[in-house]
């Protein structure tokens, strides 16, 4: 296969490379791009259900938004299984972590609500059992669209397959709370085409999903990223000179980093109310670098695109590394070309003494960034570890330029909102 570089030929753009090289520059524990520890003592958001990528609701130009002061998240959630013979280990005792491990499998979306940014209630089940196409419900973002409380939910369906779809529904209001009415009706957009995203023909480990629609600040065009892999076979893929970068004598071995093929890919609406796309190439690949960019979203700030995305060690190419966290990109138009923040890409890691404590950061326009805690080591050893499937510690970071700076930490789940909307 020909290099990524050259396989797009005569595009709207060239997609932007996260290359070796710049890989080779992130350091793990700086502290001002490194998570805070999160205490073995945390709190649980509710001891019935698991819950992890967090969605909170905002407008199109990304702002987080309550409606007549509520906040309200949307949050992938399972069913938590402490009775469950399944989940029961020789000594009946609940096998937490493996109920944990299984909860993909099982995702649905739920919505809490809050007068508070935190202390989030929960309100249940966003679409009723049987309206989605598919057994699994994952990620997406929830648009509050207007002063009549209508949403668009994009989410990703999958299995079988993996399809980007919406659902629209209404948000509505009482003294005590939020109810979300009329999610019923799910519509397919649109699927890896094998040409410019990877197909599950193609490699059995694709990924294809996380919508995140947006109007660009500057074109006013209806855009949306999502997480891909670059098309072709899997292990056909080149890793060039582009996609290795400058690097130092020595470094030149890629290994078998031919697997990794990440990409975040870009779609734009060919109507104004996102019911009709048209994906275009790669707006980043980190073919060579890292096999899951996912999550995508910006933050526009200063007349720049930050693009920010999550991965994961695990999914890093032979001969580069990095902690478990968000990764950032910065560039003056929407099409690039992107910079990795930083040198790196690194925005904020775990800490190597708690290296899987938190993940699926999303970094908001006013600088605070969520995730949920994972798993947190316990006691003097460090081997036990507790689980979490709850929110974690907001954390508060700086964008200036091509850098970002750690600055501050709040509490646990605490989303809050930008800007009120008085529903009519």
């Amino acid at each position: 296969m020909k290099s990524i570089t050259a396989k797009f030929g005569k595009t709207p753009h060239q997609p932007s490379l996260w290359t070796r090289a710049d890989a080779l520059k992130v350091r793990a524990d700086d502290p001002t791009t490194t998570q805070p520890l999160v205490s073995a003592d945390f709190p649980v958001l509710s001891d019935k259900v698991f819950i992890w990528d967090t969605m909170p609701l905002r407008d199109i130009d990304g702002n987080i938004t309550s409606v007549d002061g509520w906040s309200v998240i949307f949050t992938l959630t399972a069913d938590r299984h402490p009775t469950d013979p399944q989940y029961l280990d020789q000594n009946g005792n609940y096998d937490i972590t493996r109920d944990w491990n299984d909860r993909h499998g099982r995702a649905k979306m739920y919505y809490w609500f809050s007068r508070t940014g935190k202390d989030w209630k929960l309100g249940g089940r966003v679409m009723a059992e049987g309206v989605s196409p598919t057994v699994r419900e994952w990620a997406g973002t929830p648009i509050l669209l207007n002063e009549q409380g209508e949403v668009d939910l994009y989410y990703t369906a999958v299995t079988p397959g993996a399809t980007i779809v919406k659902v629209r529904g209404r948000v509505v209001t009482t003294e005590h709370g939020v109810n979300l009415v009329g999610f019923e009706k799910v519509k397919p957009l649109f699927e890896a085409d094998g040409k410019m995203y990877q197909t599950e023909a193609q490699n059995a480990f694709w990924g294809f999903r996380d919508p995140w629609p947006f109007r660009d600040p500057k074109d006013g065009k209806l855009y949306m990223l999502f997480e891909g892999n670059v098309a072709g076979e899997r292990g056909s893929h080149t890793v060039g000179k582009a996609e290795i970068g400058d690097v130092p004598p020595g470094y030149e071995d890629v290994g078998n980093s031919r697997f990794q093929t990440a990409c975040v890919g870009i779609a734009v609406a060919r109507d104004e109310d996102g019911d009709d796309w048209e994906m275009l190439p790669p707006l980043l690949t980190a073919v060579g670098v890292n096999d899951q960019t996912e999550r995508p979203h910006f933050v526009f700030q200063d007349g720049k695109y930050y693009l920010f995305t999550i991965s994961h060690t695990f999914t890093y190419a032979d001969g580069v590394t990095g902690p478990d966290g968000v990764y950032g990109f910065v560039a003056d138009s929407l099409f690039g070309p992107y910079v990795p923040l930083n040198g790196s890409g690194l925005v904020l890691g775990n800490p190597s003494s708690q290296p899987f404590q938190t993940y699926s950061h999303c970094v908001m326009p006013n600088g605070l960034v969520t995730s949920f805690i994972d798993s947190v080591p316990t006691g003097e050893s460090g081997t036990t570890m507790r689980i979490g499937g709850t929110e974690a510690p907001t954390v508060g970071i700086k964008i200036k330029g091509q850098q970002t700076f750690v600055v501050a930490e709040y509490d646990y789940g605490y989303i809050p909102p930008m800007l009120d909307v008085t529903l009519k």
